[in-house]
């Protein structure tokens, strides 16, 4: 294993949430200083491909990850996203109703168009308690 690969996975056991390359940089540049920008990009996109990480397109023009459900045992899980502030809320509510709603979804769209799906990302977007009481003033 690499410095940056080790560097990165350690980042992201120590800290649960959603992050972008500038995120992480920023955290651990001070004590990886030879590990540059370009490299954590290249390291994340090799950490989602082998599935070790989850990589999401909130709409707003940055990736973010966060480690895989595979990778740390965490809880499958979705997401409500603020258009206004950007926080993310991870929730697992209704998540076997969803799980058993999305399987038939998937099996029919994959019949249908002859296609193998092999995930899916679900986000709401919409405007958080913190956000909305800006706007009841």
């Amino acid at each position: 294993m690499t410095e940056p690969r080790k560097a990165i996975l350690d980042f992201f056991h120590s800290n649960k949430g959603h992050f972008t390359a500038e995120d992480i940089f920023e955290k651990i540049s001070a004590e990886y200083p030879s590990i540059g920008l370009a490299t954590i990009y290249r390291t994340l996109n090799t950490l989602y491909q082998n599935n070790i990480l989850n990589k999401f397109e909130f709409g707003d023009g940055k990736a973010k990850f966060e480690l895989s459900e595979h990778h740390d045992g965490q809880r499958h899980h979705h997401h409500l996203v603020c258009r206004d502030c950007g926080s993310i809320i991870e929730y697992d509510d209704f998540i076997n109703e969803e799980k058993e709603f999305f399987s038939r979804l998937e099996s029919i769209l994959s019949k249908k168009h002859n296609f193998k799906i092999t995930g899916h990302n679900l986000y709401f977007y919409g405007v958080c308690k913190n956000c909305e009481s800006k706007y009841e003033r």
